[in-house]
């Protein structure tokens, strides 16, 4: 008799659709009837529907299709609307913010001032999900983890394109709407301000942002690993911890030393995933506020190595003559 493997989900379960469990404190209703797609059972579940929008998800999706449309049309204006140029260079299009002599104030739309109507209603759209996000949660009486979550994300964005530009008075210093442009933004920030690789709260950052996925990988695998004896329900072993949990831990005792279990994996996992931006905005947010030079700020601190003096000393670039002030 063959063993079940599960490296890529191959029994999928087909019962009845479930709508879900009641919830009677709203006016509005679960729409959609729900169906099953082959495709969606090999990566999960294999039901889709019903979706839940409530007031917060359409008022969402309205904000968010707004802003979409204003960047596209944008990006299509600045190749003089030709559809050929706007696919071949869509990548590297963008919808730049205000230039620095505008200050915080609001532009002609053709010079940052729809890149600040994006923003807004972009904004807009991400908390409103935010807040959908949070009361589907308790409406069906989880937990807030995932609201929560989401809104550590949520910080680093809300830093980069809105709380350090105010502290720093300019709109100019938010990242531009775009693919390409936004990584080359990332890229300048950087050198502008001596390598955020000195930057320590960016060095906690990227030690959450790995953590996490070296965490989550050995969770998955731990479970894929186990499933054969039940360890997919981790509910049940969690509360009542069986063969597949105890040889889970027993294999990470062997291995490591010491296990996590079958509840705690979940909460470092999560702590990990949400320290990583958390850690990040507030490297952002200290960059070009408090710390202008990263490299001679940790030269300084003795995290990075004093080269020698071959070129003579090496300055600050923002006190050389001419610098911008």
């Amino acid at each position: 008799m063959a063993e079940y493997q599960n490296i890529f989900t191959r029994v999928q379960v087909r019962g009845p659709v479930y709508a879900g469990v009641p919830v009677t404190a709203t006016t509005w209703t679960r729409s959609g009837k729900p169906f099953y797609i082959h495709l969606a059972g090999i990566l999960g579940d294999a039901q889709v529907g019903p979706i839940y929008l409530g007031i917060t998800g359409v008022a969402s999706l309205i904000c968010g299709f707004i802003a979409f449309e204003i960047i596209g049309l944008n990006m299509w204006a600045s190749v003089n609307w030709n559809p050929v140029q706007f696919v071949r260079q869509l990548f590297w299009l963008a919808l730049e913010p205000p230039a620095p002599g505008y200050g915080l104030h609001f532009p002609p739309l053709a010079e940052g001032g729809w890149w600040l109507m994006a923003g807004f209603f972009l904004t807009t759209s991400i908390l409103l999900w935010w807040v959908k996000v949070y009361r589907r949660a308790k409406a069906l009486g989880m937990g807030t983890h995932v609201a929560w979550a989401f809104a550590a994300a949520i910080w680093l964005y809300l830093v980069l394109g809105f709380i350090r530009p105010i502290l720093m008075g300019s709109w100019s210093e938010a990242v531009p709407f775009g693919i390409f442009p936004h990584l080359d933004w990332t890229a300048a920030f950087s050198l502008r301000y001596g390598n955020l690789f000195y930057n320590p709260f960016h060095m906690l950052s990227i030690v959450f942002l790995y953590g996490s996925t070296l965490l989550f990988a050995m969770h998955a695998a731990t479970v894929l690993a186990i499933s054969r004896f039940g360890g997919e329900r981790e509910l049940e072993q969690i509360v009542d911890r069986g063969t597949a949990f105890e040889r889970g831990a027993l294999f990470w005792r062997w291995t490591m030393g010491f296990c996590a279990s079958a509840e705690s994996i979940h909460r470092w996992a999560w702590w990990f995933a949400v320290l990583c931006p958390l850690t990040g905005g507030i490297g952002i947010l200290l960059t070009g506020t408090v710390v202008d030079n990263w490299y001679l700020w940790g030269e300084k601190h003795g995290i990075a190595a004093h080269y020698p003096a071959v070129w003579g000393v090496v300055t600050d670039p923002a006190l050389a003559p001419g610098a911008v002030k």
